[in-house]
């Protein structure tokens, strides 16, 4: 009965609508279409708050918004009417029948206390906002290094796991000699060194004997260094260096087979630039191996507009700039891919430190590695088709490449993917033969002004090389030459000045007599 009855009231509070209003409120009698107020005014509301907010700016505007809309307290939402709550009327159930289906309130930890000091410097006001400058969370030192110790211990399981498995050890040969970038060439090459994993011997050769220089920085080398000195002074012409280098790279092959000295003979020189996989990758080669090198053939001279119509004219006949075997499609060496240096063949430095591209020699050294026990006189397995190292280099013999010391130089195994991958890099940076620079790079006493700040040309600038002397006997001509035409144009133009002026003095003269009278 109490059912039907609160049924009965809604029936007469909200009439029943037409079948054509889908249930909804029922349409007035006259056919007129009632909008409601809301869809003109929340409009031109949010124009107003736009337009007080440009003109009071953010800050303000975003206080009277929070003021005007924030929620209501909950004793205030009883005082909306029911009769505009189409709710269903459901019994309420007590609070202690219904299960708890929520998870408890976590509980928080209580936050630190606030610091005064930082509290004090905390804002900061550019223009009308205000910024907060919260402490920057500076990590623990002692965490910090953990975390790094943590992550050298997986790489050391990682390369246990998958890396070498009992690594032979590495004889890296490197000639040298004292000069202004050896410096430069020869640290960078020791810290490479310095992060090869594997057991390491460094037997450095320097041209001109032992120096002060070389063994200063030597000494500052963590890995086993053995120097060597040689005799003969470094030529200042390419081609003479380069025989020279071959020669010094062959007494360290006989101090190594005098030595017994095990392990993979790594060719690395001074101005190199190797990746920690080759070391890697030489572990694999049972005799003498090769591996691809990456030339980079470089001119420090000004690019003129000849020069650019001759570098667009050699991109179509230009190759890779690559040194390294050649494989066929089963993976054996059938030759060898050379630096194609004949568009530069006029163009090359032939004095170093000249300004012009420096070439390779057609096989490099540093793109070979050799077993150590190949250059033994008796090692067990020897192969037949390696020379003799006394009978190599002997009555004027040139050592060209690592290929001369072999009888038979198609069984060398290719490395790197077949040299498909290259993993060093071949490069000549050198300064004029003739520079100073400071002993070990030490300056000692202070410098001195030499040159004041007004002005920079360079005192006591060394002399010119001989191409240099050719081209500026040639600009001194054309200069003579120039100087000429431009002194018979200088004297007809230095008369017509003095005729100008005497006309101008004789007319400033007649005026004064006529003003006089």
């Amino acid at each position: 009965m109490k059912q039907s009855a609160v049924q009965q009231s809604n029936r007469r509070a909200y009439p029943r609508s037409s079948a054509g209003d889908g249930g909804g409120v029922a349409a007035p009698a006259d056919g007129s279409v009632f909008k409601s107020p809301g869809v003109i005014f929340w409009p031109a509301f949010h124009v107003l708050c736009c337009l007080v907010s440009a003109a009071a700016g953010f800050r303000f505007s975003r206080l009277l918004f929070l003021l005007l809309f924030s929620p209501l307290a909950p004793s205030s939402s009883s005082s909306f009417p029911r009769q505009h709550l189409r709710l269903p009327l459901v019994r309420q159930q007590p609070a202690t029948a219904l299960p708890s289906l929520l998870p408890p309130p976590a509980v928080l930890p209580p936050p630190p206390p606030p610091n005064s000091k930082s509290l004090a410097s905390s804002r900061v006001v550019v223009g009308r906002h205000g910024i907060r400058v919260r402490p920057w969370p500076h990590p623990d030192p002692a965490e910090v290094a953990r975390a790094h110790e943590i992550l050298a211990r997986v790489q050391q399981e990682q390369r246990l796991q998958y890396g070498v498995k009992d690594p032979r050890p590495i004889l890296v040969v490197t000639p040298t000699y004292a000069r202004t970038f050896q410096a430069l060439h020869l640290t960078g090459l020791l810290h490479s060194l310095m992060l090869v994993p594997h057991p390491l011997t460094w037997l450095v050769v320097e041209a001109g004997g032992l120096s002060n220089e070389t063994s200063a920085i030597l000494s500052s080398s963590l890995v086993p260094v053995l120097q060597l000195p040689f005799r003969e002074q470094m030529p200042v012409v390419w081609s003479d260096r380069h025989r020279l280098e071959a020669r010094m790279r062959l007494y360290a092959l006989r101090v190594i087979r005098e030595r017994r000295l095990d392990g993979i003979v790594l060719f690395a020189d001074d101005s190199n630039v190797h990746t920690m996989e080759l070391f890697d990758e030489i572990q694999k080669v049972e005799w003498m191996g090769a591996v691809s090198v990456g030339i980079l053939a470089h001119s420090a001279a000004p690019e003129t507009p000849s020069r650019k119509q001759q570098r667009e004219g050699d991109k179509e006949n230009s190759h890779l700039p690559i040194q390294g075997p050649a494989c066929n499609s089963s993976g054996h060496l059938i030759g060898w891919h050379t630096f194609n240096t004949l568009p530069y063949a006029k163009k090359a430095a032939i004095f170093v430190g000249e300004g012009v591209i420096v070439l390779p020699s057609k096989l490099e050294w540093s793109g070979f590695v050799i077993n150590s026990r190949l250059l033994w006189k008796e090692a067990e397995g020897k192969p037949n088709w390696v020379r003799d190292l006394d009978d190599v280099g002997i009555n004027g013999e040139e050592i060209e490449s690592p290929l001369d010391l072999l009888k038979d130089a198609t069984l060398v195994e290719p490395l790197g993917n077949c040299g498909k991958k290259v993993m060093l890099w071949w490069l000549r940076a050198e300064a004029r033969y003739d520079s100073k620079f400071p002993t070990r790079w030490v300056i000692d006493p202070r410098l001195e002004i030499i040159v004041p700040a007004k002005r920079t040309p360079w005192p006591e600038a060394p002399p010119d090389l001989v191409f240099q002397q050719m081209a500026d006997d040639e600009e001194h001509t054309r200069e003579h030459v120039s100087k000429k035409s431009k002194s018979s144009r200088s004297k007809n133009s230095y008369r017509k000045k003095k005729k100008r002026e005497a006309n101008v003095n004789t007319q400033v003269s007649d005026l004064s007599i006529a003003d006089v009278k």
